[in-house]
């Protein structure tokens, strides 16, 4: 462990690997927004009205969170690696799993109500 103030260069592969990570996350927010995008204005209307705006607002939403939870996520990796420490769990996982659940229940409640 480094002292506490400490920051050394972690081994670039490392920061590499974190900068991947943190890309994955930008994609997959990317593909949320893109997917929010088609619900409302690609694909046909909803039999439930405000069906479509409300999965079309899930999408977004959740790509939002992510967005804007990601670089704090690949900077507290990157101090860590740089302190020597233990890389920070991380909050997205449970993040975008509930927000995932959450949208696919809503687009199976909207299937079945159509």
């Amino acid at each position: 462990m480094v002292d506490p103030g400490e920051e050394r260069e972690p081994d670039y592969r490392f920061t590499l690997a974190n900068e991947r990570t943190f890309l994955a996350w930008v994609r997959t927010a990317l593909g949320l927004l893109a997917a929010g995008i088609a619900v409302r204005h690609v694909l046909p209307p909803l039999d439930v009205p405000g069906g479509s705006l409300a999965l079309a607002l899930g999408c977004v939403g959740l790509a939002l969170l992510l967005a804007v939870a990601c670089y704090p996520r690949w900077r507290r990796s990157q101090l860590a690696m740089r302190r020597g420490e233990p890389l920070p769990e991380s909050r997205l996982l449970p993040l975008l799993a509930v927000g995932l659940v959450a949208v696919s229940l809503l687009t199976a409640i909207l299937v079945v109500a159509g």
